[in-house]
């Protein structure tokens, strides 16, 4: 479609299951003061946009959902003298959404150039999101140092796949992943964890820095029991879908530990700057071979094909919608 008033994007008209998704004509957006607009060859597929589905968080309907892309520039707003049209890029879209979509608008701030860099768009659509928070959440929230253990709580899936190979780009030292089932674990190890368990074996597993759990439920449980003194906890998901964990701060204070949470929609709207230089950060190492992302295409069209198959649980790697491949 992408006509100059109209384009095709997948909505969500409802909120339900995977098949409530809708493939709908959409007015195209225009950039304002500090955004741009991107013409939208890829966008990636995320769990959080499975979190907009279901109704857990609160966004008005009909919504396009989508929070990462790659394209190129296709108009700059007031104020923008970094960007030009034309521009290859990858692109957070987390702050209002909208990467499923052949136009997406986005804070300028939260832009990453492509020019002259060895990397395919398909494999730049896969890297704002969880590369971007990988670097965030080891270097800026759990403040790694060097030769420090790390535990992922879920180490096959998009992100998990990025923080095993950060935390080792970051300087740690023993780095373990663990995983849902046995089928996983070959696909988490590729990932350049040092050993991977599954996730029912975490309690022995021995004593860590820091352990990151996207998990929730008793994960997040067996989580903070490994830690180490003064050892920090990052929470950054609930995928189990398991009631909430009570952390008793008395606990923390007898043991010496840490609880953090990390959100990257929040932190992107609240330190635009920081997420934009880290997203850079990020797809500079994805180019240059220092992170290995791998992705699988499927059309925007079978987004919903590609929820349920996050849903599952049983993805590796990343899931990427070709919109209008470039």
């Amino acid at each position: 479609m992408n006509s100059s008033t109209q384009m095709k994007a997948v909505t969500i008209p409802e909120f339900g299951g995977a098949d409530v998704l809708r493939v709908a004509g959409r007015p195209v957006p225009e950039p304002g003061p500090g955004q741009v607009a991107i013409d939208v060859a890829y966008a990636g597929a995320n769990f959080a946009e499975i979190l907009y589905r279901r109704g857990v968080v609160d966004v008005p309907l009909p919504f396009v959902p989508g929070i990462e892309v790659a394209g190129r520039i296709r108009a700059v707003g007031e104020g923008v003298e970094h960007l030009a049209v034309g521009q290859p890029v990858a692109a957070l879209t987390i702050v209002d959404s909208g990467g499923y979509a052949e136009v997406a608008v986005t804070s300028a701030d939260l832009v990453a150039p492509l020019d002259g860099l060895d990397l395919s768009t398909d494999v730049a659509a896969a890297v704002p999101s969880n590369s971007t928070t990988a670097f965030l959440v080891l270097d800026r929230v759990a403040r790694i140092e060097p030769g420090q253990s790390v535990l992922v709580l879920a180490a096959a899936g998009g992100v998990g796949s990025q923080l095993g190979q950060v935390a080792r780009l970051l300087g740690a030292g023993r780095v373990v992943g663990a995983v849902g089932s046995a089928a996983k674990i070959d696909a988490a190890r590729s990932f350049g964890y040092d050993e991977v368990i599954l996730r029912d074996r975490v309690a022995d597993a021995g004593r860590f820095d820091v352990v990151i759990d996207m998990v929730g439920g008793p994960a997040r449980r067996a989580g903070l029991d490994r830690l180490a003194p003064m050892g920090r906890l990052v929470v950054m998901g609930n995928a189990s879908g398991a009631e909430d964990v009570a952390v008793p701060a008395n606990e923390l204070w007898f043991t010496n530990k840490t609880v953090s949470g990390f959100n990257l929609a929040a932190f992107s709207a609240a330190f635009p700057d920081e997420t934009g230089r880290a997203l850079r950060r990020a797809v500079a190492a994805a180019a240059t071979g220092a992170l290995r992302v791998q992705v699988e295409t499927l059309p925007l069209e079978r987004a919903a094909e590609a929820h349920r198959r996050i849903e599952s649980g049983t993805t590796t790697g990343k899931l990427v919608l070709t919109v209008a491949a470039q």
